[in-house]
């Protein structure tokens, strides 16, 4: 008989979440904390999300995706899990730059910017604080009218060297666009700002197994491999899911699925206002990306003076357009130390990131997919050769990912890694006033910075199911 995944689940619970990425694990784990009844429903047989990793023979461990966050996740997963977590996340001292217009390192906090700024780019003082602080004061409520590249004329005009400095790491960690929003870039640039870049020492499958330690230790049910087919709304309120032929009951559910997919999908557009349908229609799904993962031989190490990311670029500028562009140019390789999987074997590996379109992929058939990714693949490696010297020779294992890979694992439309634009924020937060008890958590909008901003959106929208189901327990029978 085929394993019944939902064995152990309740009929009912005041709280299903759905999705373990890094915002369902946090919705989960606050309200579990809080002594409600939570279940949370993964359809993969792996938590994470895209904050995962895989294994492959000869003791090979990838993480998906590369992971730089700002320092405030020391603070939020100390709060919201717990030291264990956040006693492991430390600094990258070496962030590096190598294109046509400039060759430089930095530890990339605002320090060290200023100083490259004003001494190696010869901008004003002035200029350079002006911008920091313009970009700190930013909030997600401020003008929408003004654009990145309006913020950087307004400070940096004809300086496409600055822009190139301030907006290519962004770009990669939320897919930013010069033609977005100002404050989608703001933000997300001066949390990075206010102390650098950082990573968790350990891997991904060390963090998450943390994490769902943590879980368990506050009651939260836990079931992989169940994919929820329909969320049921029963008078304008969530009422159950329906997983594995199974209807659970519940008091909320929180959707840590796509937006779109959400509503669309699991929920149905009938259950929504016309006006809220069209406003979801309207919200646009950000960009995919494609990695390759390398792994080197035993015995063979990498140099650390390649530093931690290493931002490469071929194009004499930075355009939103050429980071998608399947004729790739910029490349974002990150390295993997054996410091990184300190409890693991003694292994070097690299992962190579570039931004990219669903629709350059999703086409294709078998055997011109698979051909592309080989080419992506050797493509890759001779990118990398410039920096570590014959490494095509020192290469254990190497394989591609494509956005019909994130696709396939994660169930995002259209491969997205990081959500939507900017204006899913507004159709996620308006969910519950749609449908009582259904909220929505993950990577949208502004909040969208990766690790940190998926945690923090999860944080606000558990305290947002605590305080409704807190009434609810409150209020006369």
């Amino acid at each position: 008989m085929p394993k019944d995944f939902l064995a152990k689940a309740a009929d009912e619970y005041d709280v299903i979440v759905i999705g373990s990425g890094l915002a369902g694990l946090t919705t989960a784990n606050i309200l579990g904390r809080h002594g409600h009844r939570v279940l949370l429903l993964e359809q993969h047989y792996k938590l994470g999300g895209l904050a995962t990793w895989f294994r492959r023979p000869g003791g090979h461990i990838f993480d998906i995706s590369l992971h730089g966050f700002p320092a405030g996740m020391i603070k939020s997963c100390k709060r919201y899990w717990n030291d264990d977590i956040s006693d492991r996340i430390v600094q990258l001292k070496n962030v590096r730059f190598e294109n046509p217009m400039f060759s430089l390192t930095t530890t990339f906090n605002r320090k060290d910017f200023t100083k490259l700024l004003t001494e190696q780019f010869a901008v004003e003082q002035s200029a350079v604080e002006g911008f920091f602080d313009t970009a700190r004061s930013m909030n997600f409520y401020d003008d929408q009218t003004t654009t990145t590249r309006q913020l950087f004329d307004r400070f940096f005009p004809g300086r496409e060297d600055v822009i190139r400095l301030l907006m290519e790491p962004i770009t990669y960690a939320n897919g930013s666009t010069l033609e977005d929003p100002a404050l989608t870039y703001g933000i997300v640039f001066s949390n990075f700002m206010s102390k650098g870049v950082f990573i968790y020492e350990g891997g991904t499958e060390d963090l998450i197994a943390r994490m769902q330690k943590e879980l368990k230790k506050n009651n939260v049910d836990i079931c992989i491999n169940c994919p929820v087919d329909k969320i049921n709304v029963k008078n304008g309120q969530v009422e159950s899911v329906e997983v594995h032929n199974r209807t659970i009951r519940t008091k909320s559910v929180i959707s840590n699925s796509n937006l779109r997919s959400t509503i669309f999908n699991m929920v149905g557009s009938e259950h929504f206002d016309p006006s809220f349908v069209e406003e979801a229609e309207a919200v646009r799904l950000n960009n995919s990306s494609t990695q390759v993962y390398m792994a080197m031989k035993p015995g063979v190490e990498i140099d650390e003076s390649c530093g931690d990311l290493l931002f490469t670029s071929t194009a004499p500028l930075f355009r939103t357009e050429a980071l998608l562009s399947r004729d790739i140019t910029s490349r974002t390789f990150s390295f993997y130390y054996p410091r990184t999987r300190p409890e693991g074997k003694r292994r070097y590996a690299v992962v190579s990131s570039t931004n990219a379109r669903w629709e350059d992929w999703s086409g294709l058939s078998e055997s011109q997919y698979e051909a592309s990714k080989q080419e992506l693949i050797e493509t890759t490696v001779a990118a990398l050769d410039k920096f570590v010297p014959n490494v095509r020779e020192k290469i254990d294992w190497v394989e591609a990912a494509t956005p019909r890979t994130f696709n396939h694992y994660t169930r995002h439309q259209l491969g997205a890694s990081f959500g939507t634009k900017f204006e899913g924020l507004a159709v996620s937060r308006k969910l519950p006033e749609q449908i009582g008890g259904l909220y929505h958590a993950g990577s949208v909008g502004i909040i969208m910075s990766g690790w940190l901003g998926a945690i923090n959106y999860g944080v606000i929208v558990a305290n947002d199911v605590d305080q409704r189901l807190m009434k609810q327990e409150a209020a006369p029978a």
